[in-house]
């Protein structure tokens, strides 16, 4: 099973960024979406789970959640948009997988065991840094991450 992670498009959805996330199975939106056009148009790739970011404002964003805990396969994911608000210990609560935004830094860690990953932005980057999205590939309980570079 094949995750397309994407985070702080503020409003932007790039075909870069669409093409990047073609084929795979599920979509997450770690936040800072922009525009209910742009969960409309990752629909149209695949199913997606979106919390909303600090950015996200309006009646669209009401429903929402600030965090979600969710099972890809065997794996427990839970996503929110700034890791600096993580409410629970991961390892405790079993999940193998933190996903977050904010920071329009792509990152992919382990720590404890857990996968801490933050697909950047591919919207703008920040500091010169490039615009990515991400892919998380969940065999069994082998996890791969996966960070993309896009084109512009």
């Amino acid at each position: 099973m094949i995750i397309g992670v994407i985070s702080d498009t503020h409003g932007i959805l790039t075909q870069d960024a669409a093409d990047a996330l073609a084929g795979v199975r599920q979509i997450i939106h770690a936040g800072d979406i922009g525009s209910r056009d742009v969960i409309k148009a990752l629909e149209n790739i695949a199913p997606v789970t979106a919390v909303r970011g600090n950015m996200d404002s309006g009646s669209w964003t009401l429903k929402l959640p600030f965090t979600d805990l969710i099972n890809l396969g065997p794996v427990s994911c839970y996503i929110l948009h700034d890791l600096h608000t993580l409410d629970l210990d991961p390892l405790a609560a079993d999940v193998k997988i933190v996903i977050s935004g904010h920071t329009h830094k792509a990152e992919s860690y382990i720590k404890n065991k857990v996968l801490f990953f933050n697909p950047g932005s591919a919207s703008y980057g920040r500091y010169g840094g490039p615009l990515t999205v991400g892919r998380i590939e969940i065999n069994n309980i082998k996890i791969i991450p996966e960070i993309l570079k896009l084109s512009a």
